[in-house]
């Protein structure tokens, strides 16, 4: 791709993030959204690849769908109300329209079907803004408009994203579905505490998004897509690979990683507002997503090859690793410690 299309393309996903996140009507937030997925939309079918266009095509879609319910949502609460505040969304009927629409955006089940077809279609820097930039201006209007919405429905819709990220990421054998269903799943914790202290939703997709910028970039790193070519990577770069395996354990939220640090925080908010059941359910369906994360990070580093079979070893790749990448990892995987300053600011 043409180097100055590409900056035009990365300038509009900003821009468009900007609008919507600093708007306070709801006509330019629907322009914010709209400028984001028709620059997403040339990246992720830059390879002309038939499955990068199918991809695409299905990420139009989709996204077409949700702009035009939040569009109908505001403006049946413009229709009852005469606001077209943000914060003023009042109407039972818009609140509920704006949910669904909202879950549709960010691939929340069971509006999930499409994030892990358009994730693998895509390439995995395109992959990485999928999942992470692409989600701030959605939830983004959630925060802002999380005292309008009902808990029992986005905790319903959080434990169901839990469970369907965690069950449907068991069989796969291609890192970017995996990471796809992951993403599914950390939805189900961001969205369970919404509308209890939206700003622990906001720490959980900074910390989300953190680690899993240092897991994508590190398999663009050794140019790895699915677990055969992963248990033969080890040999390129031994260092990343054996950090990767941290960086995993850490987005599946295990202690003393950064990981845990969201994870410990929304549980102990769920028992404050007795909600005892759901932090169980929750807790309990996040072993599931475990163990895909133990499998990557099993293949990622433990797994020698059998020397039975002939195989070609990689090379091993003498470039000294990204600073990015490094100061990503570190971060990943070191933030426990200030976990009491976090929780004293929240």
């Amino acid at each position: 791709m043409n180097p100055q299309a590409k900056l035009i393309f990365i300038m509009s996903l900003l821009l468009g993030t900007t609008i919507t996140i600093s708007s306070n009507h709801w006509m330019t937030a629907w322009a914010g959204l709209e400028i984001n997925t028709l620059a997403i939309l040339p990246l992720i079918s830059k390879s002309h690849h038939p499955r990068a266009i199918e991809a695409a095509t299905k990420y139009f879609l989709t996204q077409a769908t949700a702009s035009a319910l939040i569009l109908f949502s505001s403006m049946i609460n413009a229709w009852h109300t005469g606001q077209w505040d943000i914060t003023q969304l009042t109407h039972p009927a818009s609140c509920a329209i704006l949910t669904s629409a909202l879950a549709m955006k960010l691939g929340l089940a069971p509006f999930h079907f499409w994030f892990p077809e358009v994730l693998q279609g895509s390439p995995l820097t395109t992959g990485l803004l999928l999942s992470t930039v692409m989600k701030l201006p959605p939830i983004s209007l959630l925060y802002i408009t999380s005292p309008s919405l009902n808990p029992t429905v986005l905790t319903c819709m959080a434990i169901l994203s839990t469970a369907l990220g965690g069950w449907m990421g068991l069989n796969q054998t291609q890192i970017r579905k995996i990471l796809a269903f992951s993403s599914i799943s950390h939805l189900g914790w961001m969205t369970i505490v919404l509308t209890y202290n939206p700003k622990l939703t906001l720490l959980n997709f900074y910390l989300y998004t953190l680690i899993t910028m240092a897991v994508f970039l590190t398999l663009n790193t050794i140019k790895v897509s699915k677990l055969s070519t992963l248990m033969t990577a080890w040999t390129k770069v031994p260092a990343l690979n054996a950090m990767l395996l941290l960086t995993m354990l850490s987005l599946a939220g295990l202690p003393p990683l950064t990981g845990f640090i969201p994870k410990w925080l929304i549980i102990q908010e769920l028992t404050k507002q007795s909600m005892i059941p759901a932090a169980i359910a929750i807790s309990l369906l996040s072993l599931l997503s475990l163990f895909f994360y133990l499998r990557l990070a099993y293949c990622a580093t433990i797994t020698l090859p059998p020397h039975t079979t002939n195989h070609t070893k990689q090379w091993y790749t003498n470039k000294p690793t990204n600073t990015l990448i490094a100061i990503l990892i570190i971060l990943s995987t070191t933030l426990l410690p200030i976990s009491p300053l976090i929780a004293t600011s929240i």
